[in-house]
């Protein structure tokens, strides 16, 4: 496998995105959907994806939309930093396996950071109570808006 390879239409979020997988969103537009990662590494743990595009990674997206995508990513880490007011907070994205990507549909991830604390393993672990996941999302949502 390699970086630009085909995109495959049947990975987990083009699923979230057609309806066919459940997700607990935290927003969603025209460009993006944002939502709760199910293998948390920290509390607050929030994924954006792009809609209306397949790109298996950044490389891929498409040059004349980068601008509006990392808008909504902006826009929902600043809400993500609001909500769970962290120490720091991580915004990244892999591209291709060797780099840790697990699921090839463009996503960044937002993970709040706390002094003292350790991340846990990414894509990996336990699946999150949705219950709790729920919570959380009600604390982002309104920052948001």
């Amino acid at each position: 496998m390699t970086l630009h390879d085909a995109y495959d239409p049947d990975n987990i979020f083009a699923k979230i995105l057609a309806g066919e997988m459940p997700s607990i969103k935290v927003m969603e537009d025209d460009i993006a959907l944002a939502f709760m990662d199910v293998f948390p590494q920290a509390e607050g743990h929030t994924l954006v994806i792009p809609k209306a595009v397949q790109a298996r990674n950044f490389l891929d997206f498409p040059t004349e939309k980068v601008g509006a995508y990392m808008e909504r990513v902006q826009l929902v880490a600043r809400a993500v930093e609001k909500a769970m007011t962290p120490d720091g907070l991580v915004v990244t994205q892999f591209n291709g396996a060797p780099a840790g990507q697990t699921v090839f549909h463009l996503h960044f991830h937002i993970i709040p950071r706390w002094t003292g604390q350790n991340l846990r393993g990414h894509a990996g672990g336990q699946m999150a109570d949705m219950g709790e996941l729920e919570s959380i999302a009600q604390k982002i949502r309104p920052f948001v808006a």
